[in-house]
Formats: C-alpha cells, structure tokens, sequence
C-alpha cells in the first residue's frame, strides 16, 4: 500500500476504535500519553504523515486492538495471547474483595450509560432492614460491606452526568412483594417499606435512573453489570466474571436492550406499578 493509504486506513480505524470504547480525544490522550495535538494532527483529514511506532503501540494498547490492524497489515483487530489475557478477568472476594472491584468499576464508568440486570432487587433501592437479611448469613460479603457498596450505587446514581437502566424480571418484584422465596420469612412490613423506598427512589431519580420490568416466563438473564462501552461483569456469587473487549460487551449490551424492548413495565410506567402492589 502507498503511504497515503496506510494513513488514511489508520485515520479511520482510530476513528472507529475511539467509537467502540467510548473515548473522546481528551480520554485518549490521558489513557496514552500520547498530546492532544498529536491526536488531533493524526485524525485531521488532511493528515499525510505516518504516526511513530511508540505512539501506535499506545494507541493499541489503550484501544485493545493490534497494531497491525490499526495500520491496516491486518483484517483481525485482536493480538492473539494479550488480547485474551486481557478480554476476561476473575474478580473474588479474595485477595481483594468484590466490592473494591465493583467500586473501581463504577467509577471508572462515570458519565457511561450503565446497564443492570440485579440478582434479585437493585442494590441502589435496598433498604437496610432488606439489606441486613439478605446478607446477615453471607460471611463472604458482610453487612455492613453490602450497606457499604448500595450507598455507593445510590449516590453514584444520582451524579449529574450518571445514566442507569436497570431490567429486571417481574417475577422477582411480585414475589418480594408476596413474601416468596428467600424472602418467605422478611416481615411484610419490612417488605413493605421496601416497595415504598423503591418507587420513592425511582421517583426522585428518573429519568437518569430507569427500571423495566420483563416477564421471566418469556426471558431470561443472568445478573450482570454493563459498564458503558468498557467492561461487562457477571456476577456468579460473592465473584464477577469481567469482559473487557469491545466484542464481549456488545454481545450483553444486545441481550440487554432486548430485554427492554420486551419488558412488560417500562421505565415511566415502574413507579405507578411498584404503587399498585399489595405486600401481603
């Protein structure tokens, strides 16, 4: 390929790598090292000079695509061995726990679209009385860790620049309310203050903060965390299975906005329907 080629093929897949992690020029800049005015001379459309080989090899490895492929020598964007080292990570409870990891996570993503599918209620509306038996038989993740990292949701969630879809089944709300399943032996008035806390939350929140409601006879999902463009993580049990290719999370961001777009409840409709239940 001439010169002109191989510069205008790097333009555009730096383009497109930005695109895919969600990185401005400013966000490349500090993750590479690499000036803004460098960046700038490099994706200006009149542009005719080949990038350094260090400031490639940045831009790769911040972009977790190859250099030959930026470069246009190669049609596969992955780098073999590094990209699968990097593509999946296992964060336990031990050494550091997964909460350190979920925190780091959160906020990493601020200003990110974030998408959640919780375990069973969204962590940001627990109460502590909910909070406290969920987790008072849990030596994995303690009280007053579990309290910890809601608070950190809740005040995360209501950052100005925040935004937070949470997709849950139907099932799972109807059944807190009915006192079923793990809840059978919470207290309905505790159950009680829950709804309440939750619609109230949502409430105030919305519409940064959005909840749908999928009918779990005709979907299903796993709990996960979608962090932006970034990082998916899927919660296994006091330990979070964490993607970090572009390829992985597109595939959850996909399930998820299915979800949505088959919920039963959608986001304007959640607060009038949480109203309407009867805790027994």
């Amino acid at each position: 390929m001439k010169k002109q080629e191989i510069v205008a093929i790097f333009r555009k897949r730096l383009l497109e790598s930005m695109q895919e992690r969600d990185l401005n020029q400013s966000g490349l800049s500090r993750e590479t090292g690499v000036d803004r005015s460098t960046l700038s001379q490099l994706l200006a459309g009149e542009n005719l000079r080949m990038p350094r080989a260090d400031t490639v090899a940045a831009l790769a490895r911040v972009l977790q695509v190859s250099s030959d492929w930026l470069l246009g020598l190669s049609q596969d964007s992955r780098f073999g061995a590094e990209i699968l080292r990097q593509s999946f990570e296992v964060a336990p409870h031990e050494p550091s726990p997964a909460d350190d990891n979920l925190k780091r996570w959160y906020e990493e993503a601020e200003g990110l679209k974030i998408r959640y599918v919780p375990a069973h209620l969204p962590d940001i509306v627990k109460t502590d009385r909910v909070l406290e038996f969920e987790f008072s038989e849990v030596v994995e993740r303690p009280v007053d860790r579990a309290k910890e990292q809601a608070r950190h949701h809740l005040n995360f969630s209501r950052g100005p620049d925040n935004d937070l879809e949470i997709c849950m089944p139907i099932d799972d709300l109807v059944g807190f309310c009915r006192g079923e399943g793990i809840w059978r032996d919470l207290d309905s008035g505790a159950r009680r203050e829950q709804v309440e806390s939750m619609w109230a939350t949502l409430d105030e929140l919305y519409p940064s903060v959005r909840l749908y409601l999928f009918d779990g006879r005709k979907r299903y999902s796993v709990p996960y965390t979608i962090f932006g463009a970034r990082r998916a993580a899927v919660y296994v049990g006091q330990m979070y299975f964490a993607f970090n290719t572009t390829e992985y999370v597109r595939i959850l961001v996909r399930h998820f906005d299915n979800l949505v777009r088959n919920a039963e409840v959608h986001a304007h409709e959640a607060v009038g329907f949480l109203q309407s239940q009867q805790v027994r």
